[in-house]
């Protein structure tokens, strides 16, 4: 391999020919941030100007290192003229770009790399379909406006794209990664897009972090996020980033998972404007929504349906402007505020279970049950009975008998006018069965208007020769508890006095039984 760069390089680009060889980083900044700046409009000359060619001469074809060296292309402040092209190439090189300024889009579909790093780079397109790395890929901090393509990628390790602006293509995406793999983390926090981010059927092995990212839908194509079918090994956070582990940081990666940040620090929340869609997505420890704000129209929808994890945690700023989806979906605890969720019929909890409830601010039982009845369908008994045994299994026994009695009440909305009759009746009497204590005072009104009743019409005895002792108020005691023998048992009621006498003993085994179940559930709880 020859030692010398080709006849026919600039001297910039010969002296990169020897940087590569030495493993050494060439470096044309100026030193003055202003004339540095890849994003400002200073203009570069030739004595900072390289041709894409150039490179991929180093990278596919490049000299053998220096003795003791190991060969590798490092650029900073570079301008790069004319399409890089790579695609199905092998990279055995080490890369790694800080402040370039490329002309062209990059072309690196089908290749192979170890590890490449683009660091506040301007680019104005990357193609990297089924690019295979064994090592990282960054793109922090660059600017691509018009879009990645990572589609059916393989990325060894790390995925990073903190901070970096991305505009769409002529179809409205800024990020096309679907089916791609990352075997650690990607991190794109305070990543900023205009156009969809899709990750469709994408499989991470880490989390997947968007912490204060800003994310913009176009009008060709109003989805923001696009994580359908997605599996994410460990936690999936749309959540707020604290601003001082940001602002005049050097660094370009993410920090403080799991932490809980100091009150009143200010952070940056998590915002999309336009759709949301997590529709079957596994995340294996957690998918946190939190400090987020989802910005949809009328018609535009956050979908969680279908959605597994262990823990979704709902904790937004304020409500999402359109409807929340979570039909299907099963999570195990479910950590949210009650103004973190949609009003107005725009809730979808169709068949969406969840063990236990672990709300992150005061959460009333009243207010679950109007969270509930917020749903869009009309009537959904199996939600009233996900959300009782989820409260009986906290022990809030009296909260699931509420949620309960609120079941039957909105039943009785979707029955027939006759049965809805006889459904207030229950309700006003008994409270369907969840108000022994409003059994026991109607038991109590029958008693005493029975005993006033018959105060003032003794009844004949059953047997002329034999005359009991008369009391009103036992004999009206007897009939409601017929159970009991109290002494009145001898007496032998006709016309009036037996219809009042039989409505009694009817009245007395419905009360009755209702105080006796209540008092059942009161034992058992103790």
């Amino acid at each position: 391999m020859a030692e010398r760069a080709p006849d026919g390089w600039t001297a910039v680009e010969q002296g990169l020919w020897e940087a590569f060889r030495q493993g050494g980083v060439h470096d044309l900044r100026t030193g003055d941030a202003e004339q540095d700046d890849p994003f400002g409009g200073v203009a570069w000359g030739p004595e900072r100007t390289v041709r894409a060619e150039v490179l991929s001469r180093l990278l596919l074809a490049g000299p053998a290192a220096a003795p003791g060296r190991v060969a590798s292309l490092k650029l900073s402040g570079v301008r790069v003229t004319g399409p890089l092209r790579l695609a199905g190439g092998t990279i055995d090189h080490y890369v790694e770009m800080h402040d370039c300024r490329f002309e062209q889009k990059i072309l690196m579909s089908e290749a192979e790399a170890g590890t490449l790093r683009f660091v506040g780079c301007l680019i104005p397109r990357l193609e990297a379909s089924r690019l295979a790395t064994s090592g990282d890929l960054h793109l922090a901090r660059c600017r691509i406006p018009e879009g990645v393509r990572l589609t059916d990628a393989r990325i060894g390790t790390d995925l990073l794209l903190n901070q970096t602006v991305l505009g769409g293509d002529r179809f409205g995406r800024a990020l096309s990664a679907d089916g791609m793999a990352v075997n650690q983390d990607c991190e794109a926090d305070r990543l900023e897009s205009r156009g969809e981010v899709s990750l469709r059927t994408a499989r991470i092995g880490g989390r997947l972090s968007l912490r204060g990212a800003q994310l913009h839908a176009v009008p060709a194509n109003r989805c923001a996020l696009n994580l359908v079918r997605i599996t994410v090994g460990h936690t999936l956070y749309l959540s707020g980033s604290v601003d001082g582990g940001w602002y005049g940081s050097q660094t370009y990666y993410g920090s403080g998972y799991g932490e809980i940040p100091p009150a009143g620090a200010p952070s940056t929340p998590f915002r999309s404007h336009g759709e949301v869609r997590l529709s079957d997505a596994r995340f294996e420890a957690a998918c946190l929504l939190s400090d987020a704000e989802f910005h949809l129209g009328p018609e535009q929808e956050l979908s969680l349906r279908r959605v597994h994890t262990p823990e979704l945690r709902f904790t937004c700023r304020f409500p999402a402007g359109g409807t929340v989806s979570l039909s299907r979906a099963k999570v195990g605890n479910l950590v949210d505020a009650p103004g973190s969720w949609p009003q107005g019929k725009h809730l979808g909890l169709t068949g969406f279970t969840y063990e236990c409830l672990r709300p992150a601010a005061p959460f009333t039982v009243q207010q679950r049950i109007a969270w509930l009845e917020g749903s869009s369908v009309e009537f959904q008994p199996e939600s009233y009975e996900q959300l009782a045994a989820a409260l009986r299994r906290d022990g809030a026994d009296d909260d699931a008998r509420e949620v309960l009695y609120a079941k039957q009440r909105r039943r009785r909305q979707t029955l027939p006018l006759p049965a809805r009759v006889w459904g207030r009746i229950q309700d006003v009497t008994v409270g369907y069965g969840f108000r022994p204590g409003r059994a026991a005072l109607w038991l109590l009104l029958a008693w005493a208007l029975g005993s006033v009743y018959f105060a003032t019409h003794e009844l004949q005895p059953l047997k002329a020769d034999e005359r009991p002792h008369w009391n009103p108020v036992l004999y009206a005691l007897g009939q409601l508890l017929p159970v009991i023998d109290l002494g009145q048992q001898g007496w032998n009621p006709g016309g009036a006095d037996q219809w009042v006498t039989s409505g009694l003993v009817v009245v007395g085994w419905i009360l009755a039984t209702t105080v006796a179940a209540g008092a059942s559930r009161m034992l058992q709880r103790g």
